[in-house]
């Protein structure tokens, strides 16, 4: 059985944060201004961050000590620190600037979010922390807190609705929300009112006389698609001879370009689908969506024939 994600908040959950996120984009005069200010939803957080070695041992035995037993340890390398007693964040200055700007939202999570805030004297936070498939509660509803805020509630969504229904489209907004591509893809997928799904690969690994073989990161599924196909049961590992193996870009390739795909649901029932991948030299994303989703329905009004 799958871990859970961030998705996976129940309704009432993900509603009392996203009520806090919008709070935190009004108090700190950021709603509607791109990309999101981190500074002023850490100021509204009453929090900030200081430039400090993350990473030194020293560092961190002094804080650990500090605070005592209240603390929540980082499994793997930290990420960012909230230092709650304080207000203070401290972020690892080696990520990707567009990485550290979801780890600081996410550490403004801790502090902004009235009951996390008194939880823990020191919140260490690494991958696990950030990946919905491993994080607790306490984590997911910061990653949740992090992404409302980053792509501004519904505005995201909005703006894609817009576009093309294609791997492309949450690549191209990416830049607008300054966020990473994997955090535009998921979103554009975890909100899309579409039957559609985005099976996220790390990179392939050549395997001699095998081609290659890429190992699943996560996949991330519609709201529709899950209610058509359930938890579907994407395989751990692909190679070129699978439908899905086979669209992994290798070499100096980027892209795969739209191909058909059929899907099984658990009746056994054969859906048509279009994928096509896309690669950013880290990870591989297939977006998959149902066919008869793809024409909706237009009823005229009077109003239209003119």
């Amino acid at each position: 059985m799958r871990r859970p994600d961030d998705c996976s908040l129940t309704p009432g959950q993900r509603l009392r944060v996203r009520k806090e996120a919008e709070r935190a984009l009004r108090e700190a005069g950021a709603l509607g201004v791109f990309p999101t200010p981190t500074d002023r939803i850490m100021t509204v957080a009453r929090i900030e961050e200081v430039k400090e070695d993350v990473l030194n041992p020293g560092f961190l035995a002094k804080l650990r000590a500090k605070a005592g037993h209240a603390v929540k340890r980082a499994v793997t390398k930290v990420l960012g620190l909230f230092h709650a007693s304080d207000g203070l964040v401290f972020l690892n200055q080696t990520m990707l600037a567009v990485k550290k700007r979801f780890v600081g939202f996410h550490e403004a999570a801790h502090g902004f979010l009235p009951w996390q805030r008194p939880m823990y004297a020191l919140v260490e936070d690494c991958e696990k922390a950030l990946d919905g498939a491993t994080a607790e509660l306490f984590d997911r509803e910061a990653n949740v807190f992090a992404s409302e805020v980053l792509f501004q509630l519904d505005t995201f969504h909005e703006m894609a609705s817009s576009e093309a229904f294609e791997i492309w489209t949450p690549v191209r907004l990416a830049s607008r929300f300054n966020a990473s591509n994997y955090a535009a893809i998921r979103q554009y997928v975890s909100k899309n009112d579409r039957v559609c799904a985005v099976v996220v690969l790390n990179m392939p690994e050549l395997v001699l006389g095998d081609g290659f073989h890429a190992t699943l990161r996560r996949p991330i599924q519609s709201e529709r698609f899950t209610q058509l196909f359930g938890n579907y049961p994407w395989k751990d590992t692909y190679t070129p001879d699978d439908d899905i193996g086979a669209m992994i870009p290798v070499g100096k390739r980027r892209a795969s370009g739209k191909r058909s795909l059929g899907l099984m649901d658990a009746n056994g029932v054969l859906h048509d689908c279009v994928a096509e991948s896309f690669s950013t030299g880290h990870q591989v994303f297939v977006l998959i969506h149902a066919v008869k989703t793809l024409t909706a329905t237009r009823v005229l009004l009077p109003a239209d024939i003119f």
